[in-house]
Parts: C-alpha cells; sequence; structure tokens
C-alpha cells in the first residue's frame, strides 16, 4: 500500500476516480482524488473477494473521500479470472448502485498495454495475458497520437498457436507460465492490468463515451468453458508427456 501522492501522469485530469482489477493472480486498487493517488496491491484470485471492499475504504479514508464524490467507477472487465470477473463486476454494481455513480468497464489486455507503455516505454504491442488449461488471452494495440489502437483482435488459443509478428514485443504475465512455447522469438516484458493503468485510461475512454449505468456491469468472457472434466485434464496431461522410444 502506497501514501497518497500526486504523479504528473494524472496531473491533467483532475477527477475523483476509483479503479479496480481482479482479473489475475493479482488485486489492484487506485483512488484518485485530483492530483492525489492512493493505491493498493494484494494477492488476488479467492482473496479478492474478502479484501477488496475493506481495502477500498481504506482508500478512500486516506484521501478523505466519500463514495458521492466519485465521478465514475472503473473495472477491469476481462478477459481473466473467471472467478475475478464476477467479483469486480458484481462490486462495481453495486457500488455504482449505491453511490448513483457510472461505470467504466476496461478491457484488460488494453490495460496491460497501457501499463506497458508506461513501465517500458512501447508503443506497439501483442498484450498476453496466461488463459490457465494451457491457452493464452491475447490482442494487439498500437499506440498513436495519445490514443491505444486494436491492430490484432482480441483471441484465444493455445501458446504455442500465437503468431507474433517480426518485431513485436509481447508483454503481459504468460511467458512465466508457458516459458518457450509462447513465441520464442519474440521481446517478453512482464506487464499487468493494474488500477493505475485504468486511471490513465478513463479520461480519453469517458471522452469518448464508454460511461455506462450500473446494469451495464458485465465481465467479457471469450471462453465459453471455464474448468477441463477428469477425463480431458488426463487427456492433456497424457499429450504433454515426450512420446516413448520405440
Amino acid at each position: 500500500m502506497a501514501p497518497p501522492r500526486a504523479p504528473s501522469a494524472l496531473a491533467a485530469y483532475p477527477m475523483n476516480l476509483l479503479a479496480f482489477d481482479t482479473s489475475t493472480d493479482t488485486l489492484f486498487i487506485a483512488l484518485q482524488r485530483g492530483t492525489a493517488l492512493w493505491q493498493h496491491q494484494a494477492a488476488g484470485g479467492a482473496n479478492s473477494s474478502a479484501t477488496l471492499l475493506p481495502s477500498i475504504q481504506q482508500g478512500l479514508q486516506a484521501l478523505d473521500l466519500q463514495f458521492a464524490d466519485l465521478d465514475a467507477i472503473i473495472f477491469g472487465r476481462g478477459p481473466g479470472s473467471f472467478t475475478g470477473l464476477r467479483t469486480a463486476c458484481a462490486i462495481a454494481q453495486g457500488l455504482a448502485l449505491g453511490a448513483g455513480k457510472p461505470l467504466l468497464p476496461v478491457d484488460t489486455l488494453l490495460a496491460v498495454a497501457e501499463e506497458a507503455r508506461e513501465q517500458h516505454g512501447l508503443t506497439d504491442v501483442m498484450a498476453v495475458l496466461d488463459a490457465r488449461m494451457s491457452e493464452v488471452y491475447h490482442a494487439g494495440y498500437r499506440w498513436v497520437d495519445g490514443l491505444w489502437h486494436a491492430t490484432h483482435a482480441l483471441g484465444l488459443c493455445a501458446p504455442e498457436a500465437l503468431q507474433v509478428p517480426e518485431g513485436l514485443s509481447v508483454v503481459g504475465n504468460a511467458q512465466a507460465a508457458y516459458a518457450e512455447r509462447l513465441a520464442p522469438q519474440a521481446t517478453h516484458l512482464p506487464a499487468l492490468p493494474t488500477a493505475t493503468a485504468l486511471l490513465r485510461l478513463a479520461p480519453r475512454l469517458m471522452a469518448d463515451g464508454h460511461l455506462v449505468d450500473a446494469s451495464y456491469a458485465l465481465p467479457l468472457y471469450i471462453r465459453d468453458k471455464v474448468a477441463l472434466t477428469t477425463a480431458e485434464r488426463e487427456a492433456a496431461r497424457a499429450a504433454s508427456q515426450p512420446a516413448p522410444h520405440a
């Protein structure tokens, strides 16, 4: 947890905003009051449902804010962890209904691209997140004239099936899980869908009309199936074993 501060990246957008993402194994929360920023990072996954609301309350107190003071509530809508996305949508909807505030759903892979720009200075990336079940979520983005543009459609595939154009960096968290199976010829850099990335994306998305009411707090799923059967797990395990020598 970090104390309030005034980063230059937020100075041009003096709004009161709450942002959070629970799509990965890391929980990210950030609150902005004008140019002051409070942020929190903790273990995500199953812990998110129990810790998200108390942590938000801590941030509001740190910045002397009430829910009524917020201009909008921003959340990562997916793709990502099935349980995490359900948690994010349920809490975003409840807070929006209770406070009468609009919501801004943001694609998690777009937030990954934005974090890669902030951390590594990249402006042309393939954002990739571990989708578990031996698959990855992916989407391509290019930063032009202060705006991210999609270059490769959102998708889901096996790590070895991902086609990355030459010279394009792969950013996200999937390389640690899949190593040489995932675009071994590409440059890989870590990036996660942080809440501060959501805050940086928010002003332009809000200005472009992407705010919605609470009834549209919906997750972005691109996988119909969220678990393997026992037989499917055994088949996948067998397929991953080296073939026996003749």
